[in-house]
């Protein structure tokens, strides 16, 4: 555990020293203060973060979080420490979960700036303070899946333009493809195993204030899978 904490610190760490966290933070900020103000923040509007985690933040985090991912390991791949890491007294699974942690960290830290939405909404009307905790609950799961698809990628190449497009690619099929081919598909059991792969489908509960223990096993496992993947990759350049 020591050793995955000293990796996360080193990760944190290095997005701070680096452009990557203040590009990312700043493109966070701007979609989602464009997406507020363009759809919940006006009249009539329904005053939670409903229509923003609905209709926006899952493709804006499918676009954030890979450039978040995209130096994971894929900068130690391009510089050569990938070798010196891997002779080092840490394992695979240390690294990868170090790694994770780091930028899931700094995830929550993201995720944090939009409190200041919910707080402009209780200046005008009442906010369901439980939706909102659902929202950001499911936002997480999300968030976390997002970030193990991203560190799966990075560690399969040493170059970040390649790992981002790898994982928007994957992410937009899971998220966004499998989730408007299953309202096509009359065939049932292909529409259910649409609707089961469906990032969307499995969000919109916590959207709607419905936290069901299907949908985080959902997140919880698929992220373990590619958290797992990752592992195997590393593991695959040791005996190189």
């Amino acid at each position: 555990m020591g050793n995955i904490l000293v990796m996360a610190r080193r990760e944190l760490g290095a997005y701070f020293l680096s452009p990557i966290a203040y590009v990312v933070l700043a493109i966070f900020l701007f979609t989602t203060g464009l997406a507020f103000g363009l759809g919940t923040f006006q009249p009539g509007e329904e005053a939670s973060l409903r229509s923003l985690c609905q209709s926006w933040m899952v493709l804006i985090l499918a676009i954030v979080l890979p450039i978040l991912t995209m130096r994971l390991i894929s900068e130690e791949l391009r510089s050569g420490t990938i070798e010196t890491l891997l002779t080092s007294p840490i394992s695979e699974s240390q690294v990868v979960l170090g790694k994770f942690l780091g930028a899931l960290v700094f995830y929550v830290v993201l995720l944090a700036t939009i409190l200041l939405y919910p707080i402009l909404l209780a200046c005008f009307g009442p906010v369901d303070f439980k939706l909102l905790l659902c929202n950001l609950f499911g936002l997480f799961l999300m968030g976390a899946l997002y970030i193990a698809v991203g560190l799966f990628f990075s560690a399969c190449t040493k170059h970040q333009i390649v790992a981002i497009l790898c994982s928007v690619v994957v992410l937009a099929i899971f998220s966004f493809a499998s989730h408007y081919l299953a309202t096509k598909v009359e065939i049932a059991w292909v529409r259910i195993l649409l609707q089961h792969l469906s990032i969307q489908s499995h969000f919109h509960d916590f959207v709607r204030g419905l936290v069901d223990l299907n949908h985080v096993v959902f997140f919880v496992t698929t992220a373990v899978v590619f958290l797992f993947l990752a592992v195997k990759k590393l593991e695959m350049r040791r005996w190189q």
